[in-house]
């Protein structure tokens, strides 16, 4: 059957409605200006326009190179507002333990049987925690769980013996940051119903929990640079000294 074609007049309406919609939605932002914390979430608030509840975001330019051992950020921040997601959490463990997680609120629990299950690519859940006498067991699955991020690992508090602690915080709003390539960090921080003020308390916390993050290896300015944005909207950029109160430099 012969590909329908389409035609070059097509193509440009749909790249000129693409343009105005951009344009529209960036009216009133000045894409040079580091706006304060709580008029960069009112901006955001009043351009999240989409049919669904669309996300916030915080995205932040660091002051390392992730290609070194002692320049890597990771770590979990407690959002005190919560994400506004429910999370599917599932939880390597046994016994005592493996009761705890199922009271708790966890989703998936196991042992040997849920290694088998998800080593076959079988994953229903979006958080991953595990005992630490579990983890002879789950490191077999790095090459599955680790591409995703959802690898346990004890610096963000996913392998533990605190089920119940893990538990709770992965349902209720804690989420994990990793530094990317590029020396990125970003994360979904809340969604565009929340309140203006619950929406920048979450950022200070989620900035403030990068920022003690800082590893040794970093030299000179940490924090380069704060933005946020919702799913369908674009980056609005933050005054850094409204959201830390010391961005670390050295």
């Amino acid at each position: 059957m012969a590909k329908a074609e389409v035609s070059a007049e097509t193509v440009a309406a749909t790249r000129i409605a693409g343009g105005k919609r951009n344009a529209e939605v960036r009216k009133g932002i000045d894409a040079n200006k580091a706006y304060a914390i709580d008029e960069a979430v009112r901006l955001v608030k009043e351009r999240a326009k989409a049919k669904f509840d669309e996300t916030v975001e915080v995205a932040m330019n660091l002051g390392v190179d992730p290609k070194h051992a002692d320049q890597m950020v990771r770590g979990v921040c407690n959002l005190p507002n919560g994400s506004g997601r429910t999370a599917r959490v599932a939880v390597f463990a046994r016994g005592p333990k493996a009761d705890e997680a199922k009271a708790a609120g966890a989703d998936v629990v196991g042992a040997e049987d849920l290694v088998e299950i998800v080593s076959k690519g079988t994953i229903n859940f979006d958080r991953c925690i595990a005992t630490p006498d579990m983890m002879g067991l789950v490191g077999r699955l790095g090459k599955v769980l680790g591409p995703r991020g959802l690898m346990p690992n004890p610096r963000v508090g996913t392998v533990t013996m605190d089920v119940t602690g893990a538990v709770k915080g992965a349902k209720g709003g804690s989420v994990e940051f990793r530094v990317e390539k590029a020396g990125i960090v970003h994360a979904g921080i809340g969604k565009a119903s929340f309140t203006e003020d619950a929406l920048v308390e979450n950022i200070k916390a989620f900035v403030d929990a990068v920022a003690k993050a800082k590893p040794a290896g970093s030299k000179g300015t940490y924090i380069k640079k704060v933005s946020v944005s919702s799913t369908m909207g674009p980056g609005v950029r933050v005054d850094t000294g409204t959201v830390v109160s010391a961005t670390p430099t050295a």
